[in-house]
């Protein structure tokens, strides 16, 4: 069997073109991400000006701090308003969050594809809550300093704010889950809009929504104890002016307090947690 030129020409064309086809999805899924990667790394580290050399040369300075701090001046708990700025805080972040949780469901109802029938208005809610997702809480609460001063009030408010978007995104999402057909079946009986949404929404995303709000007041429990370093009030506050006026052992015992706080509160939200989806699952 004889080859003509053309024929090998030809085969040089086929064997470039399975060459190229090889090496084009390499390059995009392989070679182009790790060039983007490194040259991101490369601009952080420019950017950050990372210099190690400071972190070790400052090691000595934090065992000085650890020094100062023990033993920590547990007295300092049985004075003053600390316990009662424990108080604030867990009353921010519980308070908070029903307040939060309550405008994120009134909000998800409209943005849920399974109640709201016309796309601009499910666009429109659908906008507010990304929009309130995308402003961090330290924006909110500088703005809530300049228009209600500072205090847990401001707190509160903050709390509230930077509830709504995340757990109007849940809500929603869990809304838009649910089975259609208790909806179908009330609709045909010529239901309401609000018999609706007690009667076959309601039932299926309470566990779930129940869940989230948890969830999020384990969050708004760390915001508020941030809040109060700058102005929010509460047992963040307490540190801050320990730590400002140079009394490391009283900080500490503080911290461990708050600490202690917190890892109880996380672990009964656990608990709850589980409790309720494990009814969701029996249900």
């Amino acid at each position: 069997m004889s080859y003509s030129l053309f024929d090998l020409d030809q085969s040089t064309k086929n064997l470039k073109q399975k060459k190229n086809k090889l090496y084009t999805p390499i390059f995009r899924r392989i070679l182009l991400p790790g060039i983007v990667l490194m040259l991101a790394l490369g601009w952080s580290v420019f950017a950050l000006r990372i210099r190690p050399g400071h972190f070790f040369d400052g090691l000595p300075h934090f065992f000085n701090l650890v020094s100062e701090m023990f033993p920590p001046n547990w007295e300092v708990l049985t004075r003053g308003r600390v316990l009662f700025s424990v108080l604030e805080v867990l009353s921010m972040a519980f308070l908070g969050t029903f307040i939060g949780g309550l405008c994120a469901f009134l909000l998800a109802l409209p943005a849920s594809g399974s109640l709201s029938q016309s796309g601009s208005i499910r666009a429109f809610f659908k906008g507010i809550l990304a929009f309130e997702r995308s402003i961090p809480s330290l924006i909110i609460a500088l703005l809530l300093i300049v228009v209600i001063g500072l205090g847990p009030f401001t707190g509160l408010v903050t709390v509230a704010i930077g509830s709504i978007g995340m757990l109007g995104k849940m809500f929603g999402d869990a809304i838009e889950n649910v089975d259609p057909k208790p909806l179908e079946s009330l609709k045909s009986t010529g239901a309401t809009k609000i018999q609706i949404i007690r009667y076959a929404v309601l039932p299926q995303v309470i566990p779930s929504f129940i869940a989230n709000t948890l969830f999020r007041f384990d969050i708004n429990l760390r915001v508020a104890l941030f809040l109060g370093v700058i102005g929010g009030g509460g047992i963040g506050f307490e540190i801050h002016l320990a730590m400002s006026l140079f009394r490391y052992a009283d900080a500490l015992a503080i911290t461990a307090l708050t600490l202690t706080v917190i890892w109880f509160a996380e672990k009964v939200s656990d608990y709850l947690r589980k409790k309720i989806i494990g009814k969701e699952i029996l249900q």
